[in-house]
């Protein structure tokens, strides 16, 4: 399927909260996942970052999400929740998809456990730290209307990426930032 477009940032849509999958093998939220691929692998191919996308990103308020780590974790997670937060934060540069000239700096719990459904609905759950953990609580934040925008540590902690390449910042996708 070919990639969708990409909410921007002003979208009124990225800030609803997405509604509960009730079965995650119907054809439609199949062919979500599908969709939410394929826009990941477009945006990386075209953009060259990108590890996770939410459904709201493509205009589906629906609790869904993919996630793409090269050698890692690889699928979607389905009504994910965060169900236990380590008391460490971390705090970072984070940037998104629906606006992927701006960098936020933000602060994350260091580990998260989330529980979530597989496109069999099948139940697991997953522990993560550094950057996996951010990039869940980024794209989980999505679901519930929450931008990193909303999350800023202060007014004065963002930057263009042009900026925030020419002062020679970490290379984005590895160190623990986000990219979605």
């Amino acid at each position: 399927m070919p990639a969708k477009p990409i909410l921007q940032l002003g979208n009124p849509l990225l800030w609803e909260r997405s509604r509960p999958v009730a079965d995650p093998r119907a054809p439609a939220v199949q062919s979500l996942i599908q969709d939410l691929s394929d826009t990941l692998a477009e945006f990386r191919k075209r953009r060259g970052f990108g590890r996770g996308i939410a459904a709201p990103q493509i205009g589906v308020l629906e609790r869904v999400i993919f996630v793409r780590i090269p050698g890692g974790f690889c699928g979607p997670l389905i009504n994910p929740e965060v169900v236990w937060t380590s008391d460490r934060q971390i705090e970072l540069w984070d940037d998104c998809f629906s606006f992927p000239d701006l960098m936020v700096r933000v602060r994350r719990a260091e580990t998260v456990r989330v529980r979530y459904l597989d496109a069999e609905a099948l139940s697991y759950q997953l522990e993560a730290d550094g950057g996996l953990s951010e990039l869940l609580q980024h794209e989980i934040d999505h679901l519930d209307g929450i931008l990193a925008t909303d999350r800023a540590i202060h007014s004065r902690t963002f930057a263009t990426r042009a900026e925030w390449e020419r002062a020679g910042w970490p290379k984005i996708d590895g160190a623990g930032l986000s990219s979605s």
